[in-house]
């Protein structure tokens, strides 16, 4: 646990502060290991104890992201993606791993808990610590502001491997060459882009509840004292644009979601189509051959006297009339295209555009000077 306080001219890290800076105000980061040990300062320095309902909800790791106030402080529950190592598995899903960050804000105190290796959280304080040209941040809502952004752009690390692994499994329900069977993969996958738009969801939803009550307590407890800080224009436009962020990882799950489900029923549809070309292929050659059988059967019958059946040359012209009738059904059916996937129509049309831009037919079609013949 530690103490920054932030000030105009620059931010100082302390062990314990005793009282709330002339100027600025103070962050308290602390970590899920650090427990309850921030509540006693904070009390001493605010004079506001935090309620037990909402010290439960700081400890709960499972806890979606929420926002609930009081008339001394507001607590925001926000859930951010864990990128970590393992977020990547052997079969090539890639987990969604999710963990809350909670943020308690006083008049001029901010109260963080936070996983120890939350990034957004170790750079931001780094960056205020460092000093430089970036303005610092003159009120704890506004150091909030730029927490949750950095753990909204967290999602960046994750969009090309999430769209590459999407991209994967499209190729492979495609390819023609190899049956899909990694159904479970699949589904893996879509319920990971399910997650991702419900957690966008949750965080849009404190959000955007946060903004709307400190919208109405500016209106309703304006000049109080001890109120917090109003909800100005620079505030709103920070607001605003984390909310643009979140619904842009919203849109980009969304249509994540959208192109399996296309991939899927194309892969139905071709495999219904291909199934279709064997069956008419198969049909086609039902056809050529029923009446080959038919002829085979009509000798094959025990009669004693059948036409042809003891001529020396019946054999020879019962093979003949085979071959012949085999050679005009098959031709009937390729020209009706039951035996190529191809449109005869669309052939036809080929074979005339190809033939009017030879040279023989455009010479044939324009006259000595140029001129279309009548």
């Amino acid at each position: 646990m530690q103490f920054v306080i932030v000030r105009p001219d620059g931010a100082t890290v302390f062990d314990e502060v005793a009282a709330l800076p002339e100027r600025g105000f103070v962050w308290c980061d602390c970590s899920y290991e650090d427990g309850r040990a921030w509540t006693a300062p904070v009390q001493q320095l605010t004079g506001v104890g935090v309620f037990e309902d909402h010290l439960l909800d700081a400890e709960n790791p499972a806890h979606p992201s929420y926002f609930d106030s009081t008339n001394e402080y507001e607590m925001i529950v926000f859930r951010g993606l864990a990128m970590r190592t393992d977020t990547i598995e052997p079969s090539g899903v890639i987990r969604v791993k999710t963990r809350p960050a909670v943020f308690f804000v006083f008049p001029r105190v901010l109260v963080t808990v936070r996983a120890p290796d939350n990034r957004p959280v170790s750079t931001i304080r780094d960056r205020l610590l460092a000093g430089g040209r970036a303005r610092l941040p003159a009120l704890p809502e506004e150091l909030m502001l730029r927490l949750l952004n950095g753990m909204v752009d967290r999602y960046l690390d994750l969009r090309q491997p999430l769209s590459e692994q999407f991209e994967r499994r499209q190729r492979q329900l495609l390819d023609p060459r190899r049956p899909f069977r990694d159904w479970y993969e699949l589904l893996e996958s879509r319920r990971e882009a399910r997650r991702l738009q419900d957690l966008c969801e949750e965080q849009l939803d404190a959000l955007q509840e946060w903004r709307d009550e400190r919208l109405e307590r500016t209106e309703r407890q304006a000049g109080e004292p001890h109120d917090l800080h109003a909800l100005d224009d620079a505030l709103q436009v920070r607001t605003a644009d984390i909310v643009g962020h979140i619904h842009r990882v919203l849109h980009h799950a969304r249509r994540l979601e959208s192109s399996v489900e296309s991939a899927v029923q194309l892969h139905f549809s071709a495999t219904a189509y291909r199934t279709n070309e064997v069956m008419r292929t198969l049909t086609a050659i039902t056809a050529v051959f029923l009446p080959l059988t038919l002829i085979t059967g009509v000798f094959g019958m025990n009669f004693e006297f059948i036409p042809g059946l003891h001529a020396e040359s019946g054999f020879w012209w019962a093979i003949g009339s085979m071959v012949l009738i085999g050679a005009i059904l098959f031709s009937f059916l390729r020209t009706r295209a039951m035996l190529s996937a191809s449109n005869p129509m669309g052939r036809r049309r080929r074979r005339a555009s190809r033939a009017s831009h030879t040279p023989a037919a455009a010479d044939t079609a324009t006259g000595p000077d140029g001129e279309r013949d009548a």
